[in-house]
């Protein structure tokens, strides 16, 4: 049985004091409404600990946005799974394109940081997807195919017990585009396709694959409802509550 899961990504927004606003809204909104899915926040590093506490009795999860894959050492601003572990920390998001883009995460890299994470315990939001380049050239599913084969499929199957995939279009972060749900629903079967090739049906089958890509609460639920669309990686969307319990209450 496959989680459905809405993730709000926050990126480099809220200090202190926002995430402390921010989540007590959440927290507000999220018990006056009917939550049918796993929901989780994830603040940006220094305000991890405090989203840890505030959350305490709260449906909601905290996940780190991003982690090193060395145990420990001079990497200096960097942050390893065992110190995300030791703040409460059990899911981080691993291979946002941002990070693909701007910090040089390249699959071996992800590799490693994929392992470190397993061997902490963590659950992995595994994210991937192709530009409007890919798009438009027709690449877009080997590029996606490309991007797993790298990365996870070659990882056991006991391992996809702690990994839930993210399918983000670059083309349509912050942008305000939006892959129709059609084409959502195409590319999570071809990805699920690829999850039965690998493993079988039965590992497949529980496997939540996400949909990130400008995801908010007026095309949420038409998104949702497709087959092989398990949730949301949200971002923008997810930094105000009404939007963000707007799309979670879309399940």
């Amino acid at each position: 049985m496959r989680n459905n899961i809405v993730a709000g990504n926050w990126k480099m927004n809220n200090d202190a004091t926002q995430t402390t606003t921010l989540i007590n809204d959440l927290n507000k909104a999220l018990e006056e409404v009917s939550v049918n899915c796993r929901v989780l926040i994830s603040p940006t590093s220094i305000n991890l600990t405090s989203a840890v506490a505030l959350t305490q009795d709260s449906v909601i999860e905290v996940a780190a946005q991003n982690m090193h894959q060395a145990k420990n050492g001079a990497f200096t601003g960097e942050i390893s799974a065992a110190m995300l572990n030791d703040v409460g920390i059990k899911s981080v998001i691993l291979g946002h394109s941002e990070r693909r883009t701007y910090f040089g995460e390249d699959d071996q890299i992800l590799t490693e940081k994929v392992a470190s994470a397993l061997e902490n315990n963590l659950e992995i939001i595994f994210c991937f997807g192709e530009s409007l380049e890919d798009r438009k050239s027709g690449n877009h599913f080997k590029v996606v195919e490309s991007q797993l084969k790298n990365v996870v499929l070659s990882l056991s199957a006991s391992s996809w017990k702690h990994i839930v995939l993210a399918y983000e279009p670059v083309w349509a972060i912050g942008t305000g585009e939006t892959a129709s749900p059609e084409q959502a629903q195409e590319m999570h079967a071809y990805i699920r396709s690829l999850l039965v090739s690998t493993y079988g049906t039965s590992v497949a089958e529980h496997v939540s694959i996400l949909y990130g890509g400008s995801v908010k609460p007026t095309n949420a639920k038409e998104i949702f409802s497709k087959e092989d669309v398990d949730g949301g990686l949200i971002g923008g969307a997810s930094l105000k509550a009404s939007d963000f319990t707007g799309i979670i209450t879309s399940f």
